[in-house]
């Protein structure tokens, strides 16, 4: 009798320790849903893809530079959704800590490269102010880096006046390491994104 009461003892001993644990785990999740943050069960590496960015130089995704990154899929002459996401990625890095915002770099991939030139990539992205990087390439690069990041797009049908390009509206997050490790899906909750961001980086 004695030695089963010390069973149970260490049972609900080791049940008791493990609450904080466990309510910790809790929190975290819910945390990851308020900040409608995907996390992948397992990291998956970018394909090494030759690109080119804002500055005419060649851009490689398996020589990023150990930073983590937000690759966000668009193209300068998008109406709305682009304007709105890189306003509000700005709005996130300016609420971060300066020890976590300086370990992200915001990159927008244009999937419109007949318009997107180096040149125009740099003077729309100089218009936030926030130190974004632009890239684009070949259309047959762009689409095996935005499969590999889960950002699907659309080319148009017809290139030619005032096209449009179906793109995600999400945004992927890639480690330094250059691997896709989630999704920060859209809309975006910047409030918690701000809260858990930290956490994921530290971890």
């Amino acid at each position: 009798m004695t030695s089963l009461r010390l069973r149970c003892s260490s049972l609900l001993l080791a049940g008791l320790l493990g609450l904080p644990s466990v309510a910790a785990a809790l929190d975290r999740t819910q945390l990851l849903d308020e900040a409608n943050l995907l996390l992948l069960p397992r990291a998956r590496p970018l394909p090494a893809v030759e690109l080119v960015d804002q500055h005419g130089e060649a851009y490689r995704t398996d020589a990023l530079d150990g930073r983590w990154h937000l690759m966000f899929v668009g193209f300068t002459f998008c109406p709305d959704i682009c304007p709105t996401t890189l306003s509000e990625l700005r709005r996130l890095l300016a609420g971060l800590p300066a020890p976590i915002r300086e370990q992200i770099q915001v990159t927008l991939v244009s999937v419109d490269p007949r318009r997107d030139s180096p040149e125009r990539l740099q003077t729309y992205l100089g218009y936030y102010r926030a130190g974004f990087e632009g890239v684009t390439g070949e259309l047959a690069e762009l689409k095996r880096l935005t499969q590999a990041l889960g950002l699907p797009f659309t080319p148009a049908d017809d290139a030619t006046g005032d096209y449009s390009v179906a793109h995600s509206a999400n945004v992927a997050l890639v480690d330094p390491a250059g691997r896709l490790v989630g999704h920060l899906r859209a809309p975006l909750a910047i409030d918690a994104l701000q809260t858990i961001l930290p956490e994921v980086i530290e971890d």
